[in-house]
């Protein structure tokens, strides 16, 4: 009887041990988990921004078919693969500017002639954005301007390379000015 005693005190220590490391690794686990999720890199949410425009690009197709319109393909978007930053001169300092950009097509051939010459058309848009003035794009008639000018030159360089314009729209999904 004795014996049995002294065991059972002795199993409750253990339990008590095993209920503390049991616990730690949860917390280990928990922490892991917490520290992949908040520090994962961004290019999850760049793909996640390709899916979203994929989507949206399938339910405008789906509403031009149902229409009934004259068949001039289907629009598509081809994302900029990076922001353009850039710094343009103002009246009162300098500004740092920073513009996300997609471009709308029309067919797949157009997505993937763009795609193809995506260095010559980041190339343009940044000469573009780089020659313009502080004071004109804190206005919306500023950067409207800039946005027709950018295509005209992205059209023109495109005409040059490819033979067509293949950019319908240039458009700004992004814009920060500081």
């Amino acid at each position: 009887m004795a014996e049995q005693e002294l065991q059972m005190e002795e199993s409750a220590p253990k339990k008590g041990k095993m209920m503390i490391i049991i616990a730690a690794a949860v917390v280990v686990i928990i922490g892991a988990a917490a520290a992949f999720f908040l520090l994962g890199d961004s290019s999850d949410e760049s793909a996640l921004d390709e899916l979203e425009t994929e989507e949206v690009a399938q339910q405008q197709q789906q509403q031009v078919s149902g229409i009934g319109s004259t068949n001039v393909g289907t629009a598509l978007y081809v994302a900029m693969p990076r922001p353009f930053v850039f710094n343009v001169p103002g009246s009162g300092r300098d500004r740092l500017v920073q513009i996300k950009v997609q471009l709308m097509v029309r067919g797949t051939d157009a997505e993937e002639t763009a795609k193809m010459h995506i260095p010559m058309i980041e190339g343009t848009l940044l000469r573009v954005f780089s020659s313009s003035n502080a004071d004109d794009l804190v206005t919306e008639a500023g950067k409207i301007a800039m946005k027709e000018q950018s295509l005209r030159e992205v059209q023109k360089a495109m005409q040059e390379i490819a033979g067509n314009p293949v950019i319908e729209q240039v458009l700004f999904t992004g814009f920060v000015m500081q």
